[in-house]
């Protein structure tokens, strides 16, 4: 499995642009500032207008972006029956398969699969879902994402109160034993990542803030420094 996170720190600073808030236009120009910046994952969100009342990409969109990065790939798919997916997503040459914990009837079985296939498991929680519901995966558990926007559009206002949940997962996580790392989805920019930061989060995923900054690049560097770990 690709490494994802340094050797022996206990919190994190990586950052995770999300395609979606890519041009679509011109991929090799968002992909080239990408690989240049100090960004650490990139974030490609999958709608199926289903599960979620939009549609973004498919597979051979994911194909064509997988061919222009080495950076580990974090793959969220809010879709129906993610497990269906899981060789493709495995075939993209992916680190990280991100499903939903309301699209999963069989979700430790989903877990289990996602790493058999060599990559790491991350269980995303929407708003309204509790933090006690992953209790019994926990443990299992290479990654967990709270949405802070509901899912399904981009450029969505911050959900204040998330930062609570978030600190209700560190607990989790401490309490537990577990190495997963807190991600988070929605909102994120100059003004709430230094508050994420405090609150424990690991993986911040930015899609407009950088994306629809005159400089991304730049702007990747911005965000480091606000979530830097002292």
């Amino acid at each position: 499995m690709i490494e994802l996170r340094p050797q022996g720190a206990v919190q994190h600073n990586l950052i995770a642009p999300s395609l979606l808030a890519a041009n679509f236009g011109n991929l090799e120009k968002e992909m080239a500032w990408f690989n240049d910046s100090a960004a650490d994952w990139l974030h490609l969100d999958v709608m199926d207008g289903v599960f979620v009342p939009n549609i973004s990409f498919g597979f051979p969109v994911l194909e064509y972006v997988a061919r222009l990065t080495s950076k580990p790939l974090d793959v969220h798919l809010m879709i129906v029956q993610p497990e269906k997916f899981i060789s493709q997503v495995r075939d993209l040459g992916a680190a990280v398969m991100n499903v939903h914990q309301e699209a999963c009837l069989h979700l430790h079985r989903t877990v289990q699969q996602i790493h058999e296939a060599g990559m790491r498991a991350a269980v995303t929680l929407n708003p309204a879902t509790p933090v006690s519901t992953l209790e019994e995966i926990i443990g299992d558990l290479d990654v967990v994402m709270l949405m802070t926007v509901n899912p399904g559009f981009g450029a969505q206002k911050f959900i204040e109160h998330s930062l609570d949940k978030v600190r209700r997962l560190r607990a989790l996580i401490q309490r537990t034993g577990s190495k997963a790392l807190i991600e988070v989805d929605g909102g994120v920019n100059r003004t709430t990542a230094p508050l994420l930061r405090e609150a424990g989060v690991d993986v911040y995923v930015t899609g407009s803030a950088v994306f629809g900054s005159a400089d991304p690049a730049r702007e990747v560097d911005v965000m480091k420094g606000l979530t830097a770990i002292e």
